[in-house]
């Protein structure tokens, strides 16, 4: 079920360890990135805890739109139910225009309903209002003059000025896990994108799902796009990096542990073979996520990984 004209990008590096946020490393890697021939540069979103420092999306890639050219821009993922949706919508038209028309929009509902409460929000409906919030910002993307009435949002006649420079709407690909979230994602979205903190074995069977709901509701799958997030290290000490590896998830994740469930790390050989599990599901663009040593990954990657899938 490979596909031949798999993509492949590369995650940003947006954590800083020593809280200080190094601009000589980011403008350095976006650099490489670009001319290393990836397809696209992606953001998480961290909207709140404490730990490891962790720079917002959209500020980041406003700042990595001006260094690049030709990377499309992504975020996997964004809480939308953590914003209005019309100053959302506002704001990543705005990427999309300093960007020329490279964002990819990433959405999630998040896993944990404790995010809610520090931002005023109710996470009762969550899910009603994460759906409400798309159908408006897909409207006032494409339509001038909008009237919405839903259970959360109202506008009579709402319009955002610019538009995106992407018709009819930015492109929208979507987290999620459970079968609800994984339908909604196909209904409503333009592609879906399997979570780093996800082992392969678990995306296996979440993109069985993905491919039994476009043919139930309809959608034609070439125009689904099919992705995942993978953290990666291409090291001769294994166990060096599995130690690197669980503290960097020990302090992003909270959960040391993961980092050998989830992560793909080792020799070219057993990346090669960790990546390739990934690639052969039929997925349109693996997303390479190294979390140290970034340049140098991103290089290896391309060099010695890349080539062999």
């Amino acid at each position: 079920m490979k596909k031949d004209n798999v993509q492949f990008g590369i995650a940003i590096p947006q954590t800083f360890p020593s809280g200080k946020t190094d601009l000589s490393l980011l403008s350095g890697f976006i650099s490489k990135a670009e001319s290393l021939g990836y397809h696209s540069a992606w953001v998480q979103e961290r909207a709140i805890g404490g730990g490891i420092s962790n720079l917002d999306p959209i500020p980041l890639l406003s700042y990595v739109a001006a260094l690049s050219s030709r990377l499309k821009l992504g975020t996997s993922v964004m809480l939308s139910d953590l914003r209005n949706p019309i100053n959302f919508a506002k704001s990543l038209a705005t990427l999309d225009q300093l960007s020329g028309g490279r964002l990819i929009v990433g959405l999630g509902i998040g896993g944990s309903t404790d995010v809610y409460a520090p931002f005023g929000i109710s996470p009762r409906g969550r899910a009603r209002r994460f759906e409400e919030g798309i159908l408006l910002m897909k409207k006032l993307w494409s339509e001038e003059n909008v009237t919405f009435h839903g259970r959360f949002w109202q506008t009579d006649g709402a319009s955002i000025s610019p538009r995106p420079l992407q018709t009819p709407h930015l492109p929208l690909w979507f987290g999620a896990h459970s079968p609800a979230a994984l339908r909604r994602a196909v209904r409503l979205g333009d592609g879906w994108m399997g979570a780093g903190s996800a082992t392969t074995r678990a995306f296996k069977e979440e993109i069985k799902l993905v491919r039994l709901f476009l043919v139930e509701e309809g959608r034609d799958p070439t125009t689904f796009a099919l992705a995942k997030r993978v953290y990666v290290a291409v090291v001769s000490d294994k166990k060096a990096a599995s130690e690197r590896l669980q503290e960097w998830f020990g302090e992003r994740y909270g959960r040391s542990g993961m980092a050998l469930d989830v992560s793909v790390f080792g020799s070219e050989e057993e990346c090669v073979e960790g990546l390739g599990e990934v690639v052969s599901e039929g997925v349109d663009l693996l997303m390479l996520n190294p979390v140290y040593d970034e340049l140098e990954q991103a290089e290896r990657l391309t060099r010695d990984i890349i080539p062999k899938l």
